[in-house]
């Protein structure tokens, strides 16, 4: 699905994006519930307005997650086997909702990187979250 420059590229991209995790994963989080308000229901129990000690700790967790499993793509379901458990059947996360966020983490890396956010860029890291969302997701078959 992705080749090895696109696996490289993304492994560098998440490298240098750590450092900020807090500010990628809140705004991340905040445009998807903007976009998408039901996804708030899970958040009921945080403070999830902008800047709030839960949203950027939570976006933080999410960005350094996905950091994690772009330093070995090949080991992404190895890699993200607790956060499926833990999603899938102790938080009972609409599936639905992975692919929400990963659309949302998009728009979010394109208005952060800015011109760094190339096509090739954009659609590897497309490619990356759909795997993403999708190995979440596989626990609920």
């Amino acid at each position: 699905m992705l080749s090895k420059s696109e696996k490289a590229l993304i492994a560098e991209i998440w490298e240098r994006l750590a450092p900020v995790a807090e500010d990628i994963g809140s705004d991340a989080l905040l445009r998807m519930f903007a976009s998408y308000p039901g996804t708030k229901t899970y958040f009921a129990h945080l403070d999830i307005s902008a800047r709030s000690a839960h949203l950027l700790s939570h976006g933080k967790k999410i960005v350094l997650a996905i950091a994690e499993g772009a330093k070995d793509i090949s080991q992404l379901t190895v890699t993200l086997a607790p956060l499926q458990t833990m999603h899938a059947y102790q938080l009972r996360i609409d599936p639905t909702n992975f692919k929400l966020f990963s659309h949302c983490m998009l728009v979010t890396l394109a208005c952060h990187m800015g011109r760094d956010f190339t096509p090739v860029a954009h659609s590897a890291m497309d490619k990356f979250l759909s795997a993403f969302a999708a190995v979440l997701a596989e626990k609920y078959r």
